[in-house]
């Protein structure tokens, strides 16, 4: 089994990985239990890994294609945000609901949409320099957007002591050490040597926390289908509309089919796997709903990217 072996064949993987936690978690409450107690030290090894995976001392490389990448942020900061906003005003009712689909629906992807985007036809390399520059700007953008849309709602909802510490150690240490480890790579072979031996991983960790994240959170997804169905036609419609803004940012910047494809399938891809333990460090009431909307998104993305392989390419042809 080859690093290529995994990455061309993880979508498949993937959808294995979901159907057996769905399975487990459904069928023994102690297998929930243990999922759950996986789940962080598994999101704390999958950002580690994607995040060696990402050129952070190349930084500037993402602002070589300077339309790509304003079609890009106009997409993902701009007119995404303002979808969102707009969807999720028939969720302001419930606090736990809200607070998921905006955690989940603000922050575009940046691990498996680089896959997605070359099974589509699109350029994954601009998406892949890209990547940098996306995080960065969406761990900037995402307290600014919670504040504005959650409006006085925002103090309640957000407990900032377990948010913060979600956040430095699921996002900002592997971040920092990953890029201690790029560093480390330019001047010793030992590095070097272990960050090759990491890029084998991306792709089983994505795996193992979406066994965690799904083995421990199905049941109640399943207990809370009745509460969750809000959300279904507020993703169903992001689904919808999300691409079709990609291809009309990409229209604007006048970009080829390629890059076209690639701002479409960024647009509509979303960060559910780095913000889940934003929302599982929500405030009691709310944690377990919210981690679950959450949750809900990722399973019917999963199937809309299999319909975007072959819709995206057939509707987004670009300039």
């Amino acid at each position: 089994m080859s690093r290529d072996w995994l990455e061309h064949h993880q979508i498949g993987l993937y959808f294995v990985a979901v159907a057996i936690a769905a399975v487990a978690g459904l069928a023994s409450e102690g297998v929930a239990d243990l999922a759950a107690m996986a789940i962080t030290p598994a999101i704390a090894v999958l950002m580690y890994a994607m995040f060696l995976q990402i050129p952070f001392l190349e930084l500037r490389q993402a602002f070589a294609n300077r339309r790509f990448v304003g079609a890009l942020l106009l997409a993902n900061f701009v007119l995404v945000p303002l979808l969102v906003w707009l969807l999720t005003l028939p969720l302001s009712a419930n606090e736990a609901l809200l607070a998921g689909a905006l955690l989940v629906l603000l922050t575009p992807c940046i691990d498996y949409v680089v896959v997605f985007t070359h099974l589509g036809k699109g350029d994954s390399r601009l998406v892949l320099a890209a990547t940098p520059l996306l995080l960065l700007l969406q761990l900037l953008m995402l307290p600014v957007y919670l504040q504005l849309m959650l409006g006085t709602q925002v103090g309640t909802v957000i407990a900032i002591q377990p948010f913060a510490e979600a956040f430095l150690l699921l996002i900002v240490a592997p971040l920092v050490l990953a890029v201690a480890t790029e560093l480390g790579a330019r001047r010793s072979a030992a590095a070097r040597a272990w960050s090759a031996g990491w890029a084998w991983l991306p792709v089983p960790a994505m795996a193992m926390v979406l066994v965690a994240v799904i083995g421990s959170q199905i049941a109640a997804v399943a207990r809370q289908l009745e509460v969750l169905a809000p959300l279904l036609p507020v993703y169903a419609m992001f689904m919808l509309l999300a691409p079709a803004l990609g291809a009309f940012s990409a229209r604007l910047f006048r970009l080829a089919a390629p890059a076209a494809r690639a701002v479409a399938f960024s647009s509509s891809t979303r960060n559910s796997l780095v913000v889940l333990p934003l929302a599982l460090a929500l405030p009691e009431p709310i944690r377990g709903l919210a981690a679950a909307a959450v949750i809900t998104q990722t399973l019917v993305e999963l199937v809309g990217e299999l319909i975007y392989l072959r819709t995206i390419p057939a509707l987004v042809r670009g300039n």
